[in-house]
């Protein structure tokens, strides 16, 4: 394993190896506008929600690395607190990192990445129009993290308004997450897109307490076959399950017939066809599956 020690690396090595790490991202697409009325719309991925009540989101336009100059976005918000945070979707993503350009300051990147200005309702910065959602926010705080360059500014935001699009909306008026195609920041040039295709759940453990590993019989826990994830899907549940004497299922019916006089042979397939049903998000029929030589 590569072991390095930050403080012995340069800033621009740091942050290569920081942002791949840590990713994917989501991306701030900021606007807002200085004292003169020059409007700035810039993308920036440290960025992320860290509070409902109040609703307080967070993004840190950094120093430059190679010259330690400041964004015009957090010049702009130390000259009028508040930002329009849009939320980045597929359709925008080429454009939006057509604004990220260094233009001159009195520039106006709508214009230059061909985005729609649309008022707000609460706050001076407009909005994109383009965009599916859009936080108005007042900056309550900036933190400076550093003089040099690569240090961040914590611009802390609270939102007040949100506007969202109805064609991502469920029938309950929430967002639908599959209906969001979403984009984040990775290292380097890399993004990465969440839509239906490569979204999945993850059950939440719920009030009562999942077992654990450690309550997992020791078969179960010290498998060849299920890897750490299958494991924690089974530990999940609130108690051990016991055999269910109605559960039928054909497979395992086979597996027993064909290995019945193999016990290894019997577990490796028992558990094999275990981790297949956990794939489908079967937890119930895995652990029966599994509690048939427990």
């Amino acid at each position: 394993m590569l072991s390095l020690k930050l403080s012995d690396l340069k800033t621009v090595d740091i942050q290569n190896y920081l942002q791949h790490a840590i990713a994917p991202r989501p991306i701030c697409f900021a606007s807002t506008i200085d004292k003169e009325g020059h409007v700035n719309l810039s993308p920036f991925s440290f960025f992320n929600l860290f509070s409902s009540n109040p609703p307080i989101v967070v993004f840190s336009p950094a120093r430059r690395g190679r010259d330690n100059s400041t964004k015009h976005t957090l010049e702009n918000v130390i000259d009028i607190p508040e930002v329009v945070i849009n939320i980045v979707d597929f359709d925008m993503l080429h454009q939006m990192s057509l604004a990220s350009c260094e233009y001159p300051k009195s520039t106006n990147e709508f214009e230059k990445a061909g985005f729609t200005q649309e008022k707000a309702t609460l706050v001076t910065p407009p909005m994109v129009m383009e965009s599916k959602i859009k936080l108005e926010c007042k900056v309550n705080q900036i933190i400076p993290l550093g003089t040099e360059g690569g240090a961040g500014n914590l611009v802390i935001a609270e939102v007040l308004m949100m506007h969202i699009d109805e064609s991502i909306l469920n029938d309950e008026n929430k967002i639908d997450q599959r209906k969001l195609d979403l984009v984040g920041r990775l290292g380097g040039n890399w993004y990465s897109r969440a839509n239906a295709s490569t979204i999945f759940e993850v059950e939440k453990p719920n009030m009562n307490l999942g077992i654990g590993f450690d309550a997992l019989p020791l078969s179960i826990r010290k498998s060849t076959i299920l890897n750490g994830n299958e494991l924690g899907q089974l530990a999940n549940v609130n108690e051990l399950p016991f055999v269910d004497a109605t559960f039928n299922d054909d497979n395992l019916k086979q597996i027993i017939q064909y290995f019945s006089l193999n016990p290894d042979e019997m577990e490796r397939e028992l558990h094999t066809y275990a981790k297949a049903l956990l794939h489908e998000g079967k937890v119930y029929e895995a652990w029966q599956i599994l509690l048939a030589i427990a």
